[in-house]
């Protein structure tokens, strides 16, 4: 074998032993999420439940700290608790002890990720916060530690292999972690029905905030609706839709009703010689896909998708009250 094909195979092994490496790491880390599943359904639930409780009780917010990799997942959760509809922020252990606990009212609660529950520069938060009797809420694994111990409600994570072989990176617990942290924010979302359009008002940028807008923030209003009445005549009705030039035309009936479509494909399929004197309501495709104005432009986005067009009408009842085009959407950076 040539030095270079020896080097590729070495390559080509090493490659292999990094897959297997990712795919080891995986499941170690899916193995702790299946053991947090089973305990929130036994030992964990009620803990669980009251965490939820207290939570959605507070008159102040909700004050997250760790230390380390645990204070990393503590930031995240503490982003994702003020953008779901809960107060919250994130206090650095060690800043706490040089003043940050000022920030920390009796009507806030305390939310402290440790995996051992030993973390000493918890240990002034903690004395804070039974001196001030601010409830107490952990994420630990440890049921005898400081941390389990002073809290009113210790959240108890079922010991699991850490991912890293020699046991010492945090990688399934802080996996574990951040989910258990997850599912609190998701719980306090839903308890509170918390909606899309509250969700909008936390995230007013980016391509987040441009897939939270309704189809009435994008929409054509009434003035620039193509509409024709079913009998009029096609000489008439490609003046109009020529006029708005959304490629359609709406056809509605003696209630205003919107009952059809006809469109620039409807045209080039039935050009004929007696085209510009036929009644619309001949030829044009009944019972046209519409929207709501209250649906999120993404929803719309997608059925103009699905469907293969261009163009929906937006109707309340049956009654078409704008217009919105791909154009429109793609213009607001719906994706």
């Amino acid at each position: 074998m040539t030095n270079k094909n020896a080097t590729a195979s070495q390559n080509d092994l090493q490659h292999t032993s990094w897959v297997s490496s990712g795919y080891r790491t995986l499941e170690l880390e899916s193995a702790g999420l299946q053991a947090l599943i089973a305990a929130l359904k036994s030992d964990l639930s009620s803990h669980f439940n009251r965490a939820v409780e207290i939570i959605r009780q507070a008159e102040g917010r909700v004050i997250v700290t760790g230390m380390g990799k645990s204070g990393h997942v503590g930031q995240k959760i503490a982003a994702t608790f003020a953008s779901t509809g809960t107060p919250s922020y994130f206090v650095h252990p060690s800043e706490a002890s040089h003043g940050d606990l000022g920030m920390i009212t009796d009507k806030d609660i305390i939310l402290a990720f440790s995996w051992s529950g030993e973390t000493v520069e918890l240990s002034n938060l903690l004395d804070y916060a039974k001196r001030f009797a601010v409830p107490l809420i952990s994420v630990t694994s440890r049921t005898e530690s400081t941390l389990a111990q002073a809290s009113e409600v210790p959240l108890i994570l079922p010991r699991a292999k850490e991912a890293c072989p020699h046991g010492l990176a945090p990688t399934t617990s802080t996996t574990m972690q951040l989910a258990l942290g997850d599912a609190l924010a998701i719980a306090l979302l839903e308890s509170r029905g918390f909606s899309s359009e509250d969700f909008k008002i936390f995230h007013p940028g980016g391509q987040l905030g441009a897939n939270l807008q309704f189809v009435r923030d994008i929409m054509h209003g009434k003035e620039s609706l193509p509409l024709a009445h079913r009998n009029t005549v096609m000489s008439e009705a490609l003046v109009a839709m020529t006029e708005k030039s959304f490629g359609c035309i709406g056809v509605t009936d003696d209630q205003g009703h919107l009952v059809g479509i006809f469109t620039d494909g409807d045209l080039r399929r039935n050009m004929d010689n007696n085209l510009l004197n036929r009644r619309i309501e001949e030829i044009m495709t009944r019972d046209p896909k519409t929207v709501a104005p209250d649906i999120l432009a993404s929803a719309a986005m997608e059925r103009l998708h699905s469907s293969d067009i261009t163009a929906l009408f937006v109707v309340e009842g049956k009654t078409p009250i704008g217009i919105v085009h791909i154009h429109d959407l793609l213009r607001s950076g719906i994706a």
